[in-house]
């Protein structure tokens, strides 16, 4: 039981006790509890925003001439510097593990324990039959958590995205996809000054990613982005970039105008705003069938290669040369089979591998490309085209009719998106307000003008971890119940060893002032602020002895904490007065 005395009469309200769970949660924001809270991911954006840390890469170097750029050629910047100075990383064991059984207890009034082993990855979930045929869960290492075990699957600030670079095997910050998504959306609007108007964020059971509507839609993918073309150019960086949409419900979507969630009867989002962004979503994932989408398709189904053969004009005389030898050059050369820079591509290849007579039973490309330039805009659902296309694909070693079925998969994905009209409870939040033009101080106080009538933005604040602007109880709750990696990794040490390796740490927080980091924080990253470390030593106490009085007594510059009979100060310069007893 934690007790907090307040002395600052400035702060917010006490969080009420119904709400301690979620507001705990907007500390520590596994992907679990964001399935669970929805407003939270889009807290994480507005807490990355406000961070000082996305500001400054405004005065980068690599962002010098960026406002002379179309929004395009931003975002194009933008990915290059996230690419440079981040890793996608899927260490599981980074945040510690938690048992399925307490994860469940925590979240039974709010979703049907049902409902969460049915959607989520660490319970079980293995999503439609291409998860099941890849085992998606030992894709991921969550086959090694086959008991009550299962893993925190935390996102990360972007502060703590950057310390990765203090852990050992990191070079680079590092964060999992709700991480890099959250921080692209944040970045895409205070660095390339993108609208958050213009700026979804989709979440799947295994996946984030966002929807960006700009020069006809793009997705960001992990560190990557994805244009339209991209996404049909069939190269295996768009396969995974598919893998979500193509094969999972999408849970929700998040917006600067509320949310919408699979689950949930209530939807904040805008009406108009959740429509243009579905309409531009399908547009995006279909294409047009012709000779170009032809060619990456077969990039993409690679079996189909063998039922083609590729002819070239040299010296007069006509060759052919297999379709697969073809594909398997490209990865070596900056040409491709599928654009105009072909005939170089051709002429790349060794003679050698060139015959003088047609591959036998191998359809010839430029026939099959003749078929689609005499039969433009091809709706590959007519009855009329598919015979069509059937005559005109005779191959020993595919079936047509298959072909046209992974045709049809090809050029078109039909998202399963949650559904506004069944949603009866349309719940109304303050807008979000913000401009390209705002200062970090301007777009800060805005948000504070409005926590209050928009869920999303005071969660956002704690989220932020600034405890000038917050009650200390949710904080303190996941501090002191969802910290298990310094506990595990201090097992062997006495208390003595445990004080001196606090005590030797780094004085120094991955967070500004008046922001605090959680104990697990300052373990991976084996730095704090004398108020974060003396927070971490608590929590290992309290799971060594759980009967014991502690005590924590923050002041401005010095944080005193009391174990029983220990009494231990450590410099601060967080700036911060609370009492703490824990």
């Amino acid at each position: 039981m934690t007790t907090i005395n307040n002395h600052n009469s400035q702060k917010p309200s006490v969080v009420a006790p119904e709400q301690l769970e979620k507001y705990s949660s907007a500390i520590t924001l596994s992907d679990m509890e964001i399935f669970i809270y929805p407003e939270l991911l889009y807290s994480l954006v507005l807490a990355n925003i406000m961070s000082p840390v996305v500001w400054q890469w405004r005065d980068d170097p690599w962002f010098a001439k960026i406002d002379s750029m179309n929004p395009y050629r931003r975002i194009l910047r933008l990915k290059q510097f996230i690419m440079d100075h981040y890793d996608f990383n899927l260490d599981l064991d980074t945040w510690g593990l938690t048992h399925k059984d307490t994860e469940l207890a925590r979240f039974k009034d709010v979703m049907d324990p049902e409902i969460i082993a049915d959607s989520n990855a660490l319970f079980g979930y293995t999503g439609d039959r291409y998860y099941f045929d890849m085992n998606i869960r030992k894709h991921f290492g969550l086959d090694k958590y086959d008991s009550e075990l299962i893993p925190y699957w935390k996102t990360e600030t972007v502060e703590a995205m950057d310390a990765f670079c203090h852990r050992e095997g990191y070079r680079n910050g590092a964060g999992e996809c709700v991480s890099l998504s959250t921080l692209y959306a944040a970045a895409l609007f205070v660095v390339c000054k993108i609208p958050l108007e213009d700026i979804f964020l989709m979440a799947t059971p295994l996946h984030s990613q966002n929807f960006v509507d700009v020069k006809g839609g793009l997705i960001t993918n992990n560190r990557r982005i994805v244009t339209k073309n991209m996404w049909f150019n069939g190269t295996e960086l768009s396969s995974r970039a598919q893998r979500a949409l193509r094969n999972e419900q999408v849970t929700m979507v998040a917006h600067c105008t509320g949310h919408i969630h699979a689950v949930y009867p209530d939807v904040s989002i805008d009406q108009k705003a959740y429509q243009r962004f579905s309409d531009k979503l399908v547009r995006y994932l279909k294409t047009e069938m012709d000779q170009e989408i032809l060619c990456n398709f077969l990039r993409e189904h690679s079996s189909m290669q063998k039922c083609f053969q590729i002819g070239q004009e040299r010296h007069g005389k006509k060759r052919w040369i297999a379709a697969e030898k073809v594909y398997s050059y490209e990865h070596g050369s900056s040409f491709k089979v599928s654009d105009r820079t072909r005939e170089k591509l051709l002429d790349e290849i060794d003679a050698y591998d060139y015959c003088s007579h047609p591959l036998e039973g191998r359809i010839d490309l430029e026939r099959f490309e003749t078929f689609f330039k005499k039969n433009p805009r091809i709706d590959l659902d007519k009855e009329k085209i598919q015979r069509e296309l059937i005559a005109e694909f005779k191959c020993a070693e595919q079936n047509a009719c298959q072909l046209i079925d992974k045709l049809r998969a090809f050029i078109q994905i039909d998202p399963r998106l949650p559904i506004y009209d069944e949603k009866p409870q349309k719940v109304v939040i303050a807008p979000i307000v913000l401009t390209g033009e705002m200062s970090r101080e301007q777009v800060i106080d805005s948000l504070v003008g409005i926590r209050h009538d928009n869920p999303m933005v005071d969660l956002g604040f704690y989220a932020l971890r600034d405890m000038r602007y917050c009650d200390w109880q949710p904080f303190v709750k996941a501090a002191m119940e969802r910290n298990p990696v310094a506990v595990v990794a201090t097992e062997e040490l006495s208390d003595d060893a445990v004080i001196h390796c606090l005590e030797g740490m780094e004085n120094e927080s991955i967070y500004s002032a008046g922001r605090l980091a959680q104990p697990d924080e300052v373990w991976n990253f084996q730095r704090g602020d004398g108020v974060e470390r003396a927070l971490c030593l608590a929590d290992i106490w309290r799971a060594r002895y759980p009967q014991a009085n502690i005590e924590l007594n923050v002041q401005p510059d010095v944080a005193i904490l009391t174990l029983d009979d220990h009494r231990l100060e450590w410099p601060s310069a967080k700036g911060l007065e609370q009492h703490l007893s824990l």
